[in-house]
């Protein structure tokens, strides 16, 4: 399950900078942390700490409540076609 948190979290990541036109480069340097390793948060390659999380959130102007609210959404849907396919 850890490995899907990280997935989605990323992912949740990389469409908000990429919905704001942004770069890795911009956002990286934005928030302090290397591009190499945004880079890996955002292909869930990465867990990233609840600290580099706020910062990545505040580069991108969106509160972190929000990021989670939008990973939160991503788990329903995943579990939701999870079940679809069981039954």
């Amino acid at each position: 399950m850890a490995s899907l948190a990280r997935q989605l979290l990323g992912e949740v990541l990389r469409a908000e900078r990429t919905r704001q036109g942004r770069t890795l480069r911009e956002v990286s340097l934005a928030a302090g942390v290397s591009l190499g390793y945004l880079s890996e948060v955002e292909r869930g390659q990465k867990e990233a700490s609840s600290e580099l999380l706020q910062s990545i959130s505040q580069a991108l102007g969106v509160p972190l409540s929000k990021v989670y609210a939008a990973v939160a959404q991503s788990f329903v849907e995943v579990e939701s076609r999870r079940e679809a396919l069981a039954a």
